[in-house]
């Protein structure tokens, strides 16, 4: 490249780095125990566990789950019912004061083979919802979620930017080499290049699938209206069917399970909630697979006549965030992709904070005639956007 396109893409790497620069910093930081939050979870004693029973001990009516969980909180609405992926032997139940979308709520535990109340967790509150918040909207609902987008956005224009900057000014260096013996802030400009470039692929996916959960609340709402609306064409004007008038859920869930053989409950969505519509109960699906656990397929069943109404295929647009959410966190791999995960968001914090250094350290860089081109080495650096809470798995 000319003098001329160096500086160009300098001064994008350089402004693009900068500004998004500290809120990349605390999404690194936090979403790093964010990775372990069920491990950290069992240490801290806030992770509800059902107990042990012969595997053929028979379970308890949903119907009788929730009447449980309402008796806990009886000013209530029933929003969701889930169940964790990795104990079929619990019920989750979330309960609002009404089923629109809130960071009101509470949630109760309930044993699916007795009906008993295990817990009520705490989910709003203690330092793994601190780093939680601060990681998905900086507890500024939707408009925090679209700023950390943006800042995602400008992570990725920085990255770009980076590899177009890095054949220029290394190219008299071989690859991986740092000037140990010259000043320290050519010593961390070198770590900064070498890791930014090490972690390229990662930083970039990371970054990409942390900017699409941002957009979460919004991709749901147009699913809502794009496929939902249609479907929902034949109850316009209808009201919310009133809890006395719904049939059984647990016959809803065995009429949903038998339009999806071979699949399994992710969680229930109940009638006016986000994720379902007024007059249906909506049961997420998903596959028995690593992979295919983490992709969701709606049925909609008649509140009233626990009729299935639909089973439509999720649109392009839900599955890349589906799959982008478990991506993000490298969900798909158990603990050893945890901890590369893990070592990765590390060495993320130390080309971020190289980046600053640099930067605050600029004043006594090296003379211009002693980078390539005549041009000063680029300040700033790639960063991730890691985001831990997945929207589709909702608070449920």
């Amino acid at each position: 490249m000319n003098s001329r396109k160096i500086k160009t893409w300098a001064w994008v790497h350089k402004w693009s780095s900068l500004v998004c620069t500290v809120f990349m910093l605390l999404l690194c930081i936090t979403g790093l125990p964010l990775i372990f939050h069920h491990e950290i979870g069992h240490l801290l004693g806030t992770e509800v566990e059902s107990p042990r029973m012969p595997a053929n001990t028979p379970r308890v009516s949903l119907d009788r789950v929730l009447e449980t969980a309402r008796a806990k909180h009886p000013d209530r609405v029933v929003q969701f019912v889930s169940q964790p992926e990795d104990d079929d032997g619990l019920w989750f139940v979330t309960l609002t004061p009404t089923p629109a979308p809130t960071d009101d709520f509470k949630s109760v535990a309930v044993d699916a083979r007795t009906g008993a109340v295990l817990a009520q967790p705490k989910l709003d509150e203690g330092f793994m919802y601190v780093m939680f918040k601060l990681h998905v909207d900086l507890f500024a609902g939707l408009a925090g979620k679209l700023f950390l987008g943006f800042m995602g956005l400008l992570l990725l224009v920085a990255i770009v930017s980076g590899v177009v900057l890095y054949a220029p000014f290394m190219r008299k260096l071989d690859f991986g080499t740092v000037r140990r013996e010259k000043r320290p802030r050519l010593k961390w400009l070198d770590l900064h290049n070498l890791l930014g470039i090490v972690t390229l692929v990662w930083l970039f996916v990371v970054g990409s699938t942390g900017m699409i959960n941002t957009w979460a609340d919004l991709v749901i709402k147009y699913w809502q209206y794009d496929q939902l609306s249609a479907l929902l064409a034949p109850y316009k004007d209808e009201p919310t069917v009133p809890v006395a008038q719904r049939a059984s859920v647990q016959r809803s869930m065995e009429v949903a399970l038998q339009q999806t053989p071979g699949m399994k409950l992710s969680f229930v969505a109940f009638p006016g909630t986000a994720f379902s519509s007024p007059h249906h109960t909506t049961f997420f699906m998903r596959g028995n697979e690593p992979f295919t656990s983490k992709l969701l397929q709606p049925v909609l069943v008649d509140a009233k006549t626990a009729q299935v109404t639909a089973a439509p295929k999720m649109p392009w647009y839900l599955t890349a965030l589906l799959v982008s959410q478990p991506l993000h966190f490298g969900d798909y791999g158990g603990m050893p992709m945890q901890i590369i995960w893990a070592l990765l968001d590390i060495a993320t914090i130390i080309v971020l904070g190289s980046g600053l250094y640099l930067w605050l350290k600029r004043g006594n860089s090296v003379p211009a005639a002693a980078s390539p081109a005549g041009q000063r080495p680029p300040h700033g650096g790639p960063h991730q956007q890691p985001d831990p809470a997945p929207a589709m798995k909702v608070q449920a």
